[in-house]
This record gives C-alpha cells, sequence and structure tokens, in this order.
C-alpha cells in the first residue's frame, strides 16, 4: 500500500501581492507563500489527503518560513533541501481591476532552480499514488533534470502522473523552449489540467474542442481539465466532454490560486473514484465542486495558507444550487 496520496515536485517561493498603500501613498506588499505545486498540495491537505513536497529554497529567513508553513498545512517536507548559497526564489504580483495578473521574478537564479537529481529521495515518490508537477521547473537545466528523473521514478512505481502547465513567459528564454518543454510534460501525464490561454497557445486552435482534439491526435492523455476561469470548466474523458459552470463570487479581490485549487479537487476526486472507470456524472461531481473550490480562493488574497475547507466549499454549493 502506497503511504502518500500525492507527491509534488516544483517551486515554492514567496508572492509578494498588493495589499494597500501607505500613509506616504507608497504601494504595501504581503509577503505570501506560493508557488503553483504546493498550492495544489495545501487544497489535497486541506481535505484531508496526504501529501508531501520536492524541492528547494534559500537557506534564509523566507525559506524557513516557507518550510513552516508548510509544516503548518501538513505537507511533508522531508524533500524539502535548503541551499545555503542562493536564496528564496521570489515573485511580485500586480493585479488589475479584472483580477488579473502580472508576474515579475527574481530568480535568476533562485534556489528552486538548484534541485538536482541527485538530491531526489526516491522513497518519497516510490511512496506516492499521484505524482504532480508544472513546467516551471524545467525552465533550467539543473531543476529540469531533476523533473525528469522523479518523472521516471513515479512511473516506475506505477502512480498516476499529474501535470499542470501553469505558463510563465518571463521564466523562459523563449517561448520555443517553453513549448518544447510542455511538450514533454503532455507526454508524460496521465491527468492534464490546463487552462484556457494556455491550450490556445500551444495549438494554434481557438475554439477549445477543436484544441483538445488537437492535443489527443499526438499525446495519450487519460483525463484533461480545462479550466476556463468566469466560463467555468470542462473535462475530457474517453468520448465524454462535461462542462460545468462558474460559481462567481461578487467579492473576487484576486485570481492567484485559483486554477491550482480548481486542479487540486480534481486530483482528490481521482484518487476517490479511480481514473479507469469515470462516468458523466463522476465527472460533472468533480467539475462542480473544484469550480466551487476555486470561487472561494478568489476572494482571498494568496492561496496556500487560506485553502478553502471542505464545509466551506459544501456550503458555496449549497447556496448557488442550479
Amino acid at each position: 500500500m502506497k503511504k502518500l496520496d500525492v507527491v509534488a515536485l516544483g517551486e515554492l517561493l514567496i508572492d509578494f501581492t498588493q495589499n494597500g498603500l501607505s500613509a506616504q501613498g507608497n504601494v504595501l506588499y504581503e509577503a505570501n507563500p506560493g508557488g503553483a505545486p504546493c498550492n495544489v498540495l495545501a487544497m489535497l491537505s486541506r481535505l484531508g489527503r496526504s501529501t508531501a513536497f520536492i524541492g528547494k529554497v534559500g537557506e534564509d529567513i523566507f525559506g524557513s518560513r516557507l518550510k513552516d508553513t508548510l509544516e503548518e498545512a501538513g505537507i511533508g517536507t522531508a524533500n524539502l533541501v535548503m541551499d545555503s548559497e542562493i536564496p528564496t526564489t521570489l515573485a511580485f504580483v500586480q493585479t488589475s481591476d479584472d483580477g488579473d495578473r502580472d508576474f515579475s521574478f527574481y530568480r535568476n537564479p533562485g534556489a528552486d532552480m538548484m534541485l538536482s537529481a541527485e538530491e531526489l529521495n526516491p522513497e518519497l515518490i516510490n511512496n506516492a499514488r499521484i505524482f504532480h508537477f508544472g513546467s516551471l521547473s524545467m525552465t533550467h537545466e539543473r531543476v529540469c533534470q531533476a523533473t525528469k528523473k522523479a518523472i521516471e521514478l513515479a512511473k516506475q512505481s506505477g502512480a498516476l502522473i499529474s501535470f499542470d502547465p501553469n505558463l510563465r513567459p518571463p521564466l523562459w528564454k523563449s517561448l520555443e523552449d517553453a513549448r518544447r518543454q510542455i511538450s514533454y510534460g503532455l507526454s508524460q501525464c496521465d491527468i492534464l489540467k490546463i487552462s484556457d490561454n494556455e491550450i490556445q497557445w500551444f495549438t494554434g486552435e481557438e475554439d477549445f474542442d477543436t484544441a483538445i482534439k488537437k492535443l489527443r491526435q499526438e499525446y495519450d492523455i487519460s483525463l484533461i481539465m480545462l479550466s476556463m476561469g468566469k466560463n467555468g470548466s470542462r473535462a475530457y474523458y474517453r468520448d465524454l466532454c462535461v462542462e460545468a459552470a462558474p460559481f462567481l463570487q461578487e467579492n473576487t479581490i484576486e485570481t492567484t490560486g485559483a486554477g491550482d485549487t480548481f486542479g487540486a479537487c480534481c486530483l482528490h476526486h481521482v484518487l476517490k473514484y479511480g481514473i479507469a472507470d469515470l462516468d458523466r456524472q463522476r465527472l460533472e461531481e468533480m467539475l462542480t465542486f473544484a469550480n466551487a473550490a476555486a470561487s472561494i480562493i478568489t476572494t482571498r488574497k494568496g492561496a496556500l495558507r487560506v485553502m478553502p475547507s471542505l464545509e466551506e466549499i459544501e456550503s458555496v454549493m449549497r447556496r448557488t444550487a442550479r
């Protein structure tokens, strides 16, 4: 029996998000723990799933706080490496009036880039039911090799492979390099969570069904979840295409972590039902639950430390039952 539901590898960093103005009129930034893979694990842990993280932070005040935050969230840190020379990666997030974000990264280098294949804990990976990763751990050669080694170990152990491209163009040498590495991720995964703008960019198709068809012609992916922001979400599984409406919140302040929350809730349902025999009802249940959770996180600053509880998600679903 495997001991861990989900192990994720990738970036763990500080998101400095806008939080008002000082008395002098200067922008105030709040230091929120972040990083897409850890957001996913935080949501899963909130739902009672056993999780662990593989990554690297600096041996500095930010790295120490991030480690403490993971442990508070119930995320295993046995394979969180502390780098004594390279600082923890930082990101500054600027949020527009409609909740969309622009990122400025301080990562040249950042500790998350310095994880090596030799620093992986194979036992941890072997004990995972699902191994999850994103593309930010493939932007630089060293951490890219570590990511590919971890995927290899996870496949050998029989784990399901989950991938979220989470495209951040400023972190790539070129978009062609991003396309190449994301293509590798697509070729390895059983479960894909991808956003509307990412699939349009990758396939060159505006219509989502056409884009998914094009993707499936090249990659053998069992379950694809497409997040469409204010337009809800879709799941593609065998010959099924299931769509669920969004839960729009009047007090949305930002979208940081919404996609991660959505993806985590989908993984929660895969852990519950498996991936071999899903039907329309279970896919609708998965998407509705994930949409509700994602809507809650848009009303909160940051993500990792403020993931919604099961009771909060179910309350949103009851209040807006359609």
